[in-house]
């Protein structure tokens, strides 16, 4: 392969998944404010909001092993050049708008081709050695936190000039893209490494979702993933509502607070993943993130007890830095555990996983904060994550 098509590749790699991050954050300022014209009170509004959220994640739980599957058998280059342009069109739908309905078909859209997701961790797999992966998924998480950084940003200043210009921007934006892997990606995946059979239960999700369990050097993994991501999304959902009830923090500290995570994805990736990878083994990272994240949350707890807002912020700056080590420790591991024709099915069912907590997380987490108290879901982030450890623990032990 020539270097000039490496470097296409990678480009559109790079921005594709830029665009992933962009695409979680970017409708976050204009949401409510799109959602208003539909219904009669804030009470339903919100309502509205919550469910666009949880649909599209829900959509992405489905889609993601489905595209993975489809990226093993077809190649990842009609997978991800077609989910560009499915995304454009859910971008365009939800700015669009009309109905309430019409809302959901754009995020729903937007959901299933934000599946693609587990088709280019399954493109960087292909292109880089396994000893690089890491590496490599580690700038993939620096770059999607900095779109998530950047898309409520962008999102607010757009909306100044008409609430579904951010949405327009954001279709128009991954339309070039589509176009740009059309004439320059080449594909990763050589047709001798490319599943043979594509089964029918192979598009079911949920039976992808089980039988993946059967991997058994992979289980505990996955297991201990869900048990980390369930509280993330709890805390996601409830981090604005948090600050307002126990700080009376304003929107713009709110967002600004938000931002820091992206950072710290970008930081940690620079300055961080290089020294750790040189003298520790992915899991052990792993390990390391998930005990930063475990002192984050604790950190959190504490501050809704004390009302002291920079115990918060120290909560936030080492729940960031855990989750940005995680993430591409966990990816790398997942990928060298699997050979190269079931990389599309693995990282499609981490995705996927990843969303059905997006889901699952912010309904146990809202309940907990509503019901019991505050810092409640904190605290369940505490008990999960500590189960996690336990796991992956169990698990080296069990391979030494």
């Amino acid at each position: 392969m020539s270097y000039s098509s490496n470097k296409h590749a990678l480009i559109f790699g790079f921005i594709s998944v830029f665009l992933t991050g962009l695409g979680l954050t970017i409708v976050s300022p204009v949401l409510p404010f799109l959602v208003a014209t539909y219904v009669k009170h804030p009470n339903q509004q919100a309502t509205a909001v919550t469910l666009l959220m949880s649909v599209y994640a829900f959509a992405v739980f489905l889609a993601a092993p489905v595209l993975g599957a489809l990226s093993d058998h077809y190649g990842r280059r009609p997978v991800l050049i077609g989910s560009l342009a499915g995304s454009a069109l859910g971008y365009f739908i939800l700015g669009l708008g009309g109905t309430l309905w019409v809302l959901f078909l754009g995020r729903i859209i937007e959901g299933v081709t934000g599946g693609e997701i587990s088709a280019l961790f399954a493109y960087f797999s292909d292109r880089t050695p396994v000893k690089e992966r890491t590496k490599y998924f580690g700038w993939i998480s620096a770059l999607v936190g900095a779109g998530t950084a950047l898309g409520p940003l962008l999102g607010g200043l757009l909306a100044t000039f008409g609430d579904s210009v951010p949405l327009y921007v954001a279709a128009v934006i991954s339309l070039l893209n589509a176009v740009y892997g059309y004439l320059f990606m080449p594909e990763s995946l050589k047709k001798r490494q490319r599943s043979s059979v594509l089964a029918l239960k192979k598009l079911n999700p949920f039976v992808q979702l089980t039988s993946v369990f059967s991997f058994h050097s992979v289980k505990r993994l996955l297991v201990a993933g869900f048990l980390l991501w369930l509280p993330n999304g709890s805390l996601q959902a409830i981090f604005s509502q948090f600050s307002i009830d126990t700080f009376a923090w304003q929107p713009l500290l709110i967002g600004f607070t938000f931002s820091i995570i992206g950072l710290l994805d970008i930081f940690s990736q620079v300055l961080i993943m290089p020294r750790l990878l040189v003298k520790l083994s992915d899991q052990q990272i792993m390990l390391l993130g998930m005990s930063s994240e475990l002192i984050g949350y604790a950190l959190i707890a504490l501050s809704s007890v004390t009302v002291v807002a920079p115990v918060f912020i120290f909560g936030i700056v080492f729940f960031g830095i855990g989750d940005a080590v995680f993430g591409p420790a966990f990816n790398g591991l997942l990928s060298k555990s699997v050979n190269d024709s079931e990389q599309g099915l693995i990282q499609g069912s981490a995705q996927s996983i990843q969303a059905l907590s997006r889901v699952i997380g912010p309904i146990i987490g809202g309940q907990l904060y509503i019901l019991v108290s505050h810092s409640f879901p904190a605290l369940m982030g505490i008990f999960f994550i500590g189960t996690a450890i336990l796991l992956l623990k169990n698990r080296q032990d069990e391979k030494s």
